[in-house]
């Protein structure tokens, strides 16, 4: 059976500032990394990890998946849920977060 993972997101407790916080300056690279830095440890907890691959003139974000992600029936979840939520929710510029192989 397939582990629960638990990312923070950004909207948590509306009233209070989120778990992750990004500042609305720099470049939507620099915001993406500072989002990804800012979820890995979670990541991590579960054995897998994230690399930053690249960000599309189109607004796609391209990671890759390390460690106990790497197969995991729970990574699509991870992926979708935790980082591209945060990601869009953060960076506006974002529009979609692919995993590479």
């Amino acid at each position: 059976m397939a582990k629960e993972h638990s990312l923070p997101q950004a909207s948590d407790n509306p009233a209070s500032p989120g778990p992750l916080t990004t500042s609305p300056t720099g470049t939507p690279t620099e915001r993406i990394l500072k989002v990804i830095e800012q979820l890995r440890p979670s990541i991590q907890a579960d054995g897998g990890d994230v690399e930053f691959v690249e960000f599309t003139d189109t607004g796609i974000v391209r990671i890759r998946l390390h460690g106990a992600c790497v197969g995991c029936p729970s990574s699509s979840l991870t992926l979708q849920v935790g980082l591209e939520r945060n990601l869009r929710e953060h960076v506006p510029e974002v529009e979609a977060v692919e995993a590479l192989d």
